[in-house]
C-alpha cells in the first residue's frame, strides 16, 4: 500500500506592512491670555499717537486671510469680540487706539484690541511692535556678552593696538595722551560701542594705518603736501604713490602688506626702537 505523503507548508517570514507617514498637521500658535504692551517704532515718542482703528474707502484697514485668499475689513469696536467686521453683530461702539508717550498698555480683559494689534493690524512691526520680555531679555543678554568680550579684549590689548583703535575714534589727539589715558579711554570705548570696538580690534588695517601715522609724526616718513606721495624724511626718496581717490594712510596700510612694503615696515620699526 502506497504511503500517503503529507506536503509540508513552506515557512514564510512575516511581511511588514508599509505604513505611509501622515503629513504633520499644521499647528497654529496658541494664543496666551495676558496683559500686553505695544511700543511705537522709531526714535520719536509723541505725547499721543492715534493708530488707525477702522476701515474706510479713503483709509483702508484690511487683513489678508491666506486660507481663502480674501481681504477682510478691520474695525475696533469695544463691544465686539472680534476685530473682523464680518464677525461683528449688532450695533458697534467704535473705539480709539491711542499711544501715550510712545506706548500702549492693553490689559488681558480687552482681547479684541489685543488680537487686532498682535495679529491683524497692518501696522504691526511697521508703525509699532509688541513688547516681549523674553525677546528683550535675550537681546540684552547678547549685548552684555558682547560688551564683556569687548572689555576683556580691551583689557588685554597692547598699547600700540589700543592707540590705533582710539585714533579712529578721536583722531590725532591720541598722540598727546599718556599710556594710562589711552588704556582708560579704550576701555570706555569698548563699553560704549562694543560691536564697533571688536570690529576695529580685528581689522589689521587699523593697526597698520596707525603705524604709518606714528611714523609720519615721528619724522621717519613724510606725506607730500599734495597727499599723493610718501617719501623717506631723511632723503626724500619716494616710498609709494597713493592711488587716486584713496585715503593716504589707508593706502599706506595696504602697501605694508606687499613684499616691498613689508621691508619698509621692518625698516621703520627698527627706527622706532
Amino acid at each position: 500500500m502506497a504511503k500517503q505523503v503529507i506536503a509540508k507548508k513552506a515557512e514564510v517570514a512575516p511581511q511588514q506592512t508599509r505604513v505611509e507617514p501622515k503629513a504633520p498637521a499644521s499647528v497654529k500658535p496658541s494664543w496666551e491670555v495676558r496683559d500686553r504692551t505695544y511700543i511705537l517704532k522709531g526714535h520719536s515718542t509723541p505725547l499721543t499717537y492715534n493708530l488707525m482703528s477702522k476701515h474706510s474707502q479713503r483709509f483702508p484697514l484690511l487683513w489678508f486671510d491666506e486660507d481663502n485668499g480674501e481681504q477682510k475689513e478691520l474695525r475696533y469696536a469695544t463691544n465686539q469680540n472680534s476685530p473682523l467686521v464680518e464677525k461683528q453683530k449688532g450695533e458697534s461702539t467704535l473705539g480709539h487706539i491711542v499711544f501715550e508717550n510712545g506706548t500702549l498698555f492693553v490689559p488681558k480683559q480687552r482681547q479684541n484690541l489685543q488680537k487686532l494689534l498682535s495679529i491683524y493690524h497692518p501696522g504691526l512691526n511697521k508703525k509699532y511692535y509688541e513688547f516681549n520680555k523674553v525677546f528683550e531679555a535675550e537681546n540684552e543678554l547678547e549685548h552684555l556678552d558682547l560688551e564683556i568680550d569687548a572689555l576683556i579684549a580691551a583689557r588685554q590689548m597692547d598699547i600700540d593696538q589700543a592707540e590705533a583703535i582710539l585714533r579712529v575714534e578721536i583722531g590725532s589727539d591720541v598722540s598727546k595722551m599718556s599710556s594710562r589715558e589711552i588704556r582708560r579711554d579704550v576701555l570706555l570705548f569698548a563699553r560704549r560701542n562694543a560691536h564697533l570696538f571688536l570690529e576695529l580690534a580685528n581689522d589689521e588695517n587699523v593697526i597698520l594705518r596707525n603705524f604709518a601715522i606714528r611714523a609720519t609724526e615721528a619724522g621717519i616718513i613724510k606725506l607730500a603736501s599734495d597727499q599723493k606721495t610718501f617719501v623717506w624724511a631723511s632723503n626724500d626718496r619716494k616710498l609709494m604713490t597713493v592711488p587716486f581717490d584713496e585715503h593716504p594712510y589707508s593706502a599706506m596700510a595696504s602697501f605694508f602688506k606687499t613684499d616691498e612694503g613689508l621691508e619698509i615696515y621692518k625698516s621703520i620699526e627698527k627706527k622706532f626702537s
